[in-house]
């Protein structure tokens, strides 16, 4: 999972109010959640978006996040553990909700198997699986030239990861999820120089560097794209 992977969500639009509210809604409509629902949220980070859904909804039980990074700021108002997702899930607790948000491409194929039973066996009757991954087919984020290289390469990993989910939980149905993001260009070199996406985590910081001032000279002061998740949704 995301082992070194520790800006993904801290201070860019994934951690903006009007994306975790967007979502959140998208969230609710997908898994018919109540004041009873039970909710795991698999490599969670700082548990932003399960802890706005507590804010907003105030379960009895607190929504859990589980990550293999503990970041300091995480939220205090969930459970948080600092644990790899099999190993949690052998504890056969049972989830009305088990979120698993842009973190497949973390899993061998094997292993990503093995993810997708034990949260079968952790739903409750009519407990909802929901996947969120980047979309793999003409995906919009700005990117410099080997950056776009490496997230091909990741997406196409992820198409492959696909017809696993496909083919193990068998009756899925698809979504997307689209967040139109409009950030500055200084805020994005930001974001690049603290490798906010796993393609750039194996860059030298020379390429790191040189990809930044492609972007410079490619985009005007303001970025706008649309970030687009695709959903799988399986129902038990």
């Amino acid at each position: 999972m995301k082992k070194n992977l520790k800006n993904w969500d801290n201070k860019t639009w994934l951690s903006s109010k009007s994306y975790i509210s967007q979502f959140n809604k998208f969230l609710k409509r997908k898994s018919n959640l109540n004041k009873n629902s039970k909710i795991l949220d698999i490599g969670c980070g700082r548990a932003n978006i399960i802890s706005a859904l507590q804010q907003k909804y105030k379960f009895r039980n607190k929504p859990t996040g589980i990550d293999i990074v503990a970041n300091k700021d995480v939220k205090r108002n969930i459970v948080f553990k600092k644990i790899e997702a099999l190993k949690y899930l052998k504890k056969q607790k049972k989830y009305d909700l088990i979120l698993i948000k842009q973190t497949i491409h973390f899993f061998t194929k094997t292993k990503l198997n093995h993810l997708l039973n034990l949260s079968k066996k952790s739903l409750n009757p009519k407990g909802k699986i929901l996947i969120f991954s980047l979309k793999t087919k003409n995906n919009k984020i700005p990117c410099f030239k080997k950056m776009r290289k490496n997230l091909k390469k990741s997406l196409k990993k992820d198409e492959d990861l696909f017809k696993i989910i496909k083919k193990n939980l068998k009756t899925i149905s698809y979504a997307n999820f689209n967040f139109k993001v409009n950030i500055s260009k200084q805020k994005y070199v930001r974001m690049l120089k603290e490798r906010y996406i796993s393609c750039l985590l194996n860059m030298s910081n020379k390429d790191i560097k040189l990809g930044i001032s492609e972007i410079k000279s490619k985009y005007k002061n303001q970025i706008k794209f649309t970030d687009t998740l695709k959903c799988i949704s399986y129902r038990k």
